[in-house]
């Protein structure tokens, strides 16, 4: 058991936000992000200008995080880095940087996987927000990964079920993208969704067994919906904008609720937690609420800050491998694929 004060810096590059954290045991002293906006007219993130992105800004980032933390450098007992899964060329810049400023520093690095450290956010202690009790089940959904996650231990994780084909993040951006919403367009969506019917439109449902998804049907669905209507009216789009968010999120979101109610009852776990991008999803978050209201469940949601991209919960990730001695060597590659 370790006595001292753990303080270990994390770097999160697996996409287009650079991030760097410093974490103290479980407690969070920074948590810098920078965000790349040339994304923005493309539509979707380039992963060339990402990686380049992430060039320019990971020793400004580092840098601002040890700053504010106000450490030293040689108050870090570990670096830790995102090894996956993510962007190659993100994740090089990342494990990199942190390969060489372990060197540097004489410390040990430590490599974390990204989806397992989005379900390990609800464990940064900030002393507000109560963390799962073991077992519990995460809803892990974001523009690239949709899944059910059976969590046993802090690193002990068990994939019960995913989308087999597109992500939930990727419906909310691609119906937007139908809308002829900018990028990114979920929270967009999410927006222009509180003031729409979200019973207004109807759009076909996938029938997919046991716990795993698939959104490419729905997309497909929407997108002739709209075709059809626009034919019909050229302004359909504009003059229901609101109901059309709406609807779609509402058939986004049932789909997410639907599979983690039946692994909930499957499975017996009344402990439920969301994490990654979407959990910022207003109708996600309140559709939760309310499933904790109407039965015994117990739920969790990650506060706004620890939804999206951050190095905050690479580090408390490293924390918890930190403890048991599990370090990286200086071979470690970035996975673009790494399984839960």
């Amino acid at each position: 058991m370790i006595n001292k004060k753990v303080t270990i810096l994390a770097i999160e590059s697996s996409c287009d936000d650079t991030s760097a954290a410093v974490i103290q045991n479980k407690h969070i002293l920074s948590n810098v992000i920078a965000n790349q906006v040339i994304h923005q007219k493309y539509g979707g993130v380039v992963p060339e200008l990402a990686s380049r992105a992430h060039q320019q800004n990971i020793i400004p980032v580092v840098d601002q995080a040890i700053k504010q933390a106000k450490i030293n450098k040689k108050d870090i007992d570990a670096v830790a880095f995102t090894k996956g899964p993510g962007l190659l060329g993100s994740l090089l810049v990342g494990v990199s940087f942190a390969k060489a400023l372990g060197l540097a520093l004489d410390v040990p690095i430590i490599d974390v996987n990204h989806m397992q450290a989005h379900i390990l956010a609800h464990f940064i202690d900030d002393h507000i927000n109560p963390s799962p009790k073991f077992p519990f089940l995460c809803l892990t959904v974001s523009g690239g990964h949709t899944q059910i996650v059976r969590v046993n231990d802090y690193l002990n994780f068990e994939l019960l079920g995913e989308t087999i084909d597109d992500a939930a993040g990727e419906a909310f951006d691609k119906s937007a993208k139908i809308l002829g919403l900018p990028y990114p367009g979920g929270p967009l969506i999410d927006k222009y969704a509180k003031d729409g019917n979200k019973h207004a439109f109807a759009f076909g449902k996938p029938k997919v067994k046991g716990y795993d998804f698939s959104f490419s049907g729905l997309k497909t669905s929407i997108l002739y919906s709209i075709q059809k209507n626009q034919k019909e009216n050229p302004n359909f789009i504009k003059e229901n904008l609101n109901d059309l968010c709406a609807s779609i999120q509402h058939a986004i979101v049932s789909i997410l609720m639907e599979k983690i109610a039946y692994a909930s009852q499957s499975t017996n776990i009344k402990e439920i937690a969301i994490a990654g991008g979407v959990s910022a999803n207003s109708s996600l978050r309140q559709s939760l609420k309310d499933l904790e209201i109407d039965s015994d469940i117990k739920t969790y949601i990650p506060p706004f800050s620890y939804c999206t991209d951050n190095a905050a919960m690479i580090a408390v990730t490293a924390y918890f491998k930190y403890l048991k001695n599990d370090f990286a060597t200086q071979d470690t590659s970035p996975i673009s694929r790494l399984a839960v």
